[in-house]
């Protein structure tokens, strides 16, 4: 089984699943495509009545419907029909294929670090004796934890550069930015300048140690932007991937085999993903090895 999962397999599965359920859910309670001539599901056998709760329901869809349907806020401020299905569209590729990939880069540092993981299951033990179940208030004060993803960021960067469009005509540092020109700030490059980082391409997670974290300039590690368009789901990745981390080293342990490519290259899509699948050897820690 691979660690970075097929992107026109499951990626494609889930954006169709995204698809059908916004046609459930638009065609029972908003209308948004039966304004394209597309009639409404009947109520399923058995389940009756079951997309009636969405009344009480507070997510990202609904809040983007009532923005719609608000008498409060100027028509310039609703979202459009189009931006509704792209903003949910893109919540399923932003949250799952950048998740997925940076565990699978983080799991390939750990095989290939193993006095790194060694470390970090030892915090994770003593967080979580007995292999207890992780709590919120637990998992944001293990310091080990929170640097050894900050560290695995750094080095991989998913988004591994940022863009955003000039608003008006300005001069930094005594360059001329004209409105409207796109400006692209290349992180995978911040990320390894040894000029802020010494012996950037090695793995360190003492970078972030209380001590240093300090010093670092927060516009030169950016693998979530920084702003007031970073990105909207920063803090629930971070704990999603702490999570999944915790919930695995209290279970296994990853080592290098001789299929994993070491150093690992990396491919040119838009998101960064290596060239080959990562391929690691799991041991449970009860003993028993397989392959990954």
């Amino acid at each position: 089984m691979d660690l970075i999962p097929s992107f026109s397999m499951e990626t494609w599965v889930l954006l169709a699943t995204s698809l059908v359920l916004l046609y459930l859910y638009g065609t029972y309670t908003h209308g948004l495509f039966k304004k394209l001539g597309i009639p409404g599901p009947t109520p399923l056998p058995f389940f009756g009545n079951v997309l009636s709760y969405h009344k009480h329901r507070v997510d990202f869809l609904q809040l983007m419907i009532n923005s719609q349907n608000s008498k409060e806020l100027d028509t310039h401020k609703a979202l459009s029909d189009l931006e509704l299905v792209a903003q949910s569209i893109i919540f399923i590729f932003a949250g799952y294929e950048t998740t997925s990939s940076s565990l699978s880069f983080l799991m390939y540092f750990l095989a290939t670090h193993p006095d790194v993981q060694q470390k970090l299951q030892e915090e994770i033990d003593a967080t979580f004796p007995n292999k207890a179940p992780p709590t919120y208030d637990a998992l944001v004060q293990m310091e080990y934890l929170d640097m050894v993803l900050n560290e695995s960021l750094r080095l991989f960067p998913i988004a591994v550069r940022l863009e955003r469009v000039c608003k008006k005509d300005v001069e930094i540092n005594g360059v001329f930015i004209p409105k409207g020109t796109v400006v692209m700030v290349p992180t995978f490059a911040l990320h390894k300048h040894p000029e802020f980082w010494p012996e950037p391409e090695e793995f360190r997670p003492e970078r972030f140690s209380k001590e240093n974290k300090d010093s670092i300039n927060p516009y030169i590690y950016l693998p979530f932007g920084a702003g007031p368009r970073n990105c909207i789901g920063m803090r629930f990745a971070l704990m999603n991937m702490k999570l999944a981390l915790v919930r695995m080293l209290q279970n296994f342990s990853f080592k290098p085999c001789k299929e994993t490519q070491i150093p690992l290259k990396l491919g040119n899509q838009g998101l960064l993903q290596p060239q080959k699948p990562i391929v690691l050897k799991v041991e449970s820690r009860g003993g028993t090895v397989s392959g990954a």
